[in-house]
């Protein structure tokens, strides 16, 4: 068969899905890709060819070089046409996924500042030789893990050695020393702690909870399985709490050694501040006026802030920069400022509220589709893990569910403008009231509840609520929405098997997609069979 026929067959396919799953399945695959490297286009041309035969007729490609994809050399235009060119001769369809307002780190690049932040409020600073320092107020500090009894506990496979705290071979326990700490809301703390590791199967973390079992830091602290002693490093910030629980050590690790050392905390000062009109900076005097910019200290910035090691990155934990003043020493300053969080190994989201970060987004589909021309776009709202908490998020008075909803109806305006008559698909979670869109997201202001509402019928989702699929599935049938099971997810190739059994019956389910994180193509051929198999089952 021709690759135009075919394509039109599958598209016609997808088109005429109604009442029960499509006759034939349109088959997809997601590839995370940099198409400035040639390695990386020519496995991703291997891969297509490896994937036609089996009947794969779409490929979303996640460049994160998208985002600035009109500053790219001419040897990155050539891959895009390259790519281009072997698609159309085997009849593949390219996807490209842009609008990353989740993973934001890609068009943070463009402007650090861009980041949603968290607030600092009246941070007490106390000035000494010309320079105003963060002052812990109520002061914090930890004992020594080996001074046992003014911990709140210590579990019991914890036993001193090295000067610290020692697990080996924790077959499945937790291994954690947790204390309660006083502190102020709306503070920027920061928290570290000695880690030492031979063969350790586990992941050390440090948590701070509330309220049982929010967590108000979710970095990853990258501890290795065998490393000498290293301090770690997170941030958090306390928000509305006045009391926390601090969390040191491993839940249900395997085997290896883990040893803890040194906790500390301490009010963290305004390391990554944040500096644009919705992430203002206060300074004033402790019971007086406020002091001006410029004129009363010098402009507050942080030189590493949103750029290490390149732009759109954020260090988790260096020295704060110095708040220059000519107060006397000793005057009390109280200081209010916003600074972002960096969730697990790097993620940072964006503010959609920011006039510049729209103006990005809007760049972002105009420079794609001028390269790509492509038929349709994938939209990457996905993970959305911190929103809502900066002036500008707030001076809208709206709930986070709708800041998703009317950013997602911007962006869908744009891509129906640059290309009309395209198909238009989104990652499911934000808009899922059985995953994501709901009250109490990591560390999302309000309720997500009602970010659906940003979705008209025709945009198709990418459904990965592998947990909760039948209710995932009929809340967008019941919505109108064309559907295509994201499955796989590095979980094994008959994983899509339980997802096809739990479409059956629903309306407008009209594709799978291969979809892994690690980028493990290893089953695609056995995917495919268990998608062969059950269009050959009786319906």
């Amino acid at each position: 068969m021709l690759p135009a026929l075919r394509l039109f067959i599958l598209c016609l396919g997808f088109l005429c899905a109604t009442g029960t799953l499509a006759a034939t399945l349109e088959r997809w695959v997601y590839v995370q890709v940099n198409l400035l490297v040639p390695e990386e286009v020519q496995r991703l041309e291997a891969l297509m060819r490896r994937a036609q035969p089996l009947g794969f007729g779409h490929f979303v490609l996640a460049d994160p070089k998208f985002s600035r994809i009109s500053e790219m050399d001419r040897r990155y235009h050539d891959h895009v046409q390259r790519v281009r060119k072997l698609a159309a001769e085997l009849g593949i369809e390219i996807v490209p996924a842009i609008f990353p307002v989740g993973y934001s780190n890609s068009l943070l690049w463009h402007d650090p500042n861009l980041a949603e932040g968290l607030p600092v409020r009246d941070a007490l600073f106390v000035v000494s030789n010309g320079v105003a320092r963060v002052v812990a107020d109520p002061p914090v500090a930890l004992p020594s893990l080996l001074e046992r009894r003014r911990w709140g506990f210590i579990d019991d496979n914890l036993q001193p050695d090295d000067g610290g705290l020692r697990v080996t071979d924790p077959k499945g326990a937790n291994a954690r020393a947790m204390i309660r700490v006083t502190v102020s809301p709306f503070r920027h703390y920061h928290l570290s702690v000695g880690i030492r590791t031979r063969d350790f199967r586990g992941t050390p973390e440090i948590k701070v909870l509330v309220g049982g079992d929010r967590n108000l830091t979710y970095t990853s602290l990258g501890a290795k399985g065998t490393q000498e002693w290293r301090t770690h490093h997170v941030t958090f910030n306390s928000l509305e709490h006045t009391n926390v629980a601090v969390y040191f050590g491993a839940w249900g690790a395997g085997s290896g050694s883990l040893w803890l050392a040194d906790p500390q905390l301490a009010e963290a000062g305004p390391v990554n501040v944040l500096r644009r009109d919705g992430c203002p900076v206060a300074v004033r005097l402790e019971n007086g006026r406020h002091l001006i910019e410029g004129e009363d200290f010098e402009p507050l910035r942080d030189p590493r802030m949103g750029n290490q090691p390149w732009g759109g990155e954020y260090e988790v934990w260096h020295d704060a920069p110095p708040l220059i003043t000519r107060q006397p020493d000793g005057t009390r300053l109280r200081v209010s400022y916003f600074h972002p969080h960096i969730v697990y190994d790097g993620q940072v989201c964006a503010c959609p509220s920011e006039p510049k970060f729209d103006q990005l987004l809007e760049r972002e589909a105009r420079e794609v589709h001028a390269a790509w021309a492509a038929r349709a776009y994938m939209m990457s709202h996905d993970e959305w893990r911190v929103l809502g908490w900066d002036e500008a998020c707030r001076r809208r008075g709206v709930d986070a569910g709708e800041l998703v909803a009317d950013n997602s109806r911007k962006c869908v305006a744009w891509l129906r403008a640059l290309n009309p008559g395209g198909r238009i698909l989104v990652w499911s979670d934000m808009f899922d009231p059985h995953h994501n869109a709901v009250a109490g997201y990591y560390l999302v202001r309000g309720d997500l509840r009602g970010a659906w509402t940003g979705l008209d019928p025709d945009v198709v989702i990418m459904n990965w609520n592998f947990a909760k699929r039948q209710e995932s599935l009929k809340f967008f049938s019941e919505r109108g929405h064309r559907q295509v099971l994201a499955g796989y997810y590095d979980a094994g190739p008959e994983q899509i098997a339980a997802w096809l059994e739990a479409a059956r019956g629903i309306k407008g389910v009209a594709g799978v997609m291969y979809t892994t994180w690690q980028r493990n193509f290893a089953d695609l051929e056995a995917f495919a069979r268990v998608v062969d198999r059950f269009e050959r089952s009786p319906k």
